[in-house]
């Protein structure tokens, strides 16, 4: 059987029991590819690039890793964190540690794509939606295309998507939840970072249908 492997953080990561109904987009795609396909997550809260290397998340993947297996690696929501564990320089050390980690998938004979992070639901007071990854998206792109790296801009896609739906209706995606909504969460919830149920499967089924537009010989869609 192979596998498609997911590296990320927060957004695309499983969720434990009392963190539901928060859904990382990872968590759904099992459900959207063919059954002889198996999804394993390696996504986890709070990583950047660089903590993600340094905690020997990567080298967990490497372990499980065989020829013709596919390799998601989405990261940028942490990376510009200030803090020393974490924080990478967009143009160098985010883009070094996206090299170290696509080439040796490619050394493998394994397949990698890189997905710049989702976008943040984020709008000023006049309704205009924010752009709140700095140059991350930018410089992974940019990266990609000098490489020939296959990669899919889920920044640009999920923002076009919330810019679309706005400020009120985009809350449906997200970690949104009066008072006493859920037992998890009995204050609420406003969290404008991370996914619901629904969103995690509106997020899932945009990276497919891109990919299956850029790369339509794949053999698990």
């Amino acid at each position: 059987m192979n596998r498609i492997f997911l590296l990320g953080d927060s957004t695309c990561a499983d969720k434990s029991e009392d963190k539901r109904p928060e859904t990382g987009w990872g968590m759904v795609l099992q459900q959207l590819v063919k059954k002889q396909w198996q999804v394993v997550n390696l996504a986890e809260n709070g990583r950047s690039t660089k903590s993600f290397l340094e905690e020997g998340l990567f080298d967990r993947c490497l372990g499980q890793l065989s020829e013709g297996d596919w390799v998601f690696i989405q990261f940028g929501h942490n990376d510009s964190k200030d803090d020393e564990q974490r924080h990478t320089d967009p143009w160098t050390t985010y883009q070094g540690n996206l090299i170290l980690m696509t080439d040796t998938v490619l050394e493998r004979e394994a397949h990698p794509v890189l997905l710049t992070p989702i976008c943040r639901r984020r709008f000023d007071e006049q309704g205009n939606l924010v752009q709140t990854h700095g140059d991350y998206p930018k410089a992974m792109i940019s990266l990609a295309k000098s490489r020939n790296y296959p990669v899919l801009d889920m920044t640009e896609k999920t923002y076009q998507l919330l810019a679309y739906l706005g400020p009120k209706e985009s809350k449906k995606l997200f970690l949104h939840l009066e008072k006493q909504d859920h037992p998890n969460y009995p204050d609420g919830a406003a969290d404008d970072t991370h996914l619901n149920e629904w969103g995690a499967n509106v997020v899932a089924n945009l990276t497919l249908a891109q990919l299956r537009g850029l790369y339509p010989q794949i053999p698990f869609l």
